[in-house]
């Protein structure tokens, strides 16, 4: 086996535990290989206390490095601001709360520990990882939280950032499955939660895997990004 480095992302996964065990599955990470998830874990899709059983284990198998989502921070909210609960099951916490008995207060302390310690952002040599968006001119340690985890592409579609990096970006669902690759930004959310796909892309290479809310790997028939 090969000891070469390698860097993955992976796009929202909304609760499609099957989708991220075939992926998981697929790459075979190595203690020499790095990943980094672009949160919105939970919510939506009928599996989200499945996905961070999942993830958990990673931070001991590879270089895991997990991003908060809207979803994840509005969980958190919630749990600060009970009055907040309606808006997040509106939202898609009806499924992750189903997931764990349908009561809050089964969550274990180690699920909310888990995300308590995901990052904003991400930023490598070439590129870098965030959530929702990003303000081209704002150095990346000075982007606007809002516009990190909540502003959509066909809201604000951004410029190349100052730094010049390839931003990889997810939250802005892609309902065709397919990767959006503008150059200077790729979002790798490919609606998985809603019958498309969830992904994972080799950031040095370009390869992608694809796998259904089923669990079913796609065999790509288009040339890797």
């Amino acid at each position: 086996m090969s000891l070469e480095s390698r860097t993955f992302a992976i796009g929202d996964i909304h609760g499609c535990d099957a989708a991220l065990r075939a992926l998981l599955e697929a790459i075979q990470l190595t203690k020499h290989d790095r990943l980094i998830t672009l949160g919105d874990y939970i919510d939506r899709g009928p599996g989200s206390r499945a996905v961070i059983e999942q993830l958990m284990p990673l931070r001991d198998q590879c270089e895991f490095i997990p991003l908060f989502g809207n979803h994840e921070l509005m969980l958190l909210t919630v749990l600060d601001d009970p009055s907040q609960m309606n808006f997040w099951l509106a939202s898609g916490g009806k499924a992750t709360l189903a997931s764990y008995g349908g009561k809050i207060e089964n969550i274990p302390a180690s699920h909310l520990e888990f995300i308590h310690g995901c990052l904003p952002l991400y930023e490598g040599d070439e590129f870098f990882c965030v959530h929702a968006n990003y303000t081209p001119s704002a150095p990346l340690d000075k982007q606007p939280e809002y516009t990190m985890y909540w502003e959509h592409l066909d809201v604000y579609f951004p410029e190349p950032h100052v730094s010049g990096k390839t931003a990889i970006v997810g939250h802005t669902p892609q309902r065709d499955g397919q990767v959006l690759n503008s150059e200077h930004l790729i979002c790798i959310d490919t609606y998985c939660y809603g019958g498309g796909l969830l992904t994972a892309l080799n950031l040095a290479t370009g390869e992608l895997w694809q796998a259904t809310p089923e669990g079913e790997l796609v065999q790509l028939d288009e040339p890797p990004v």
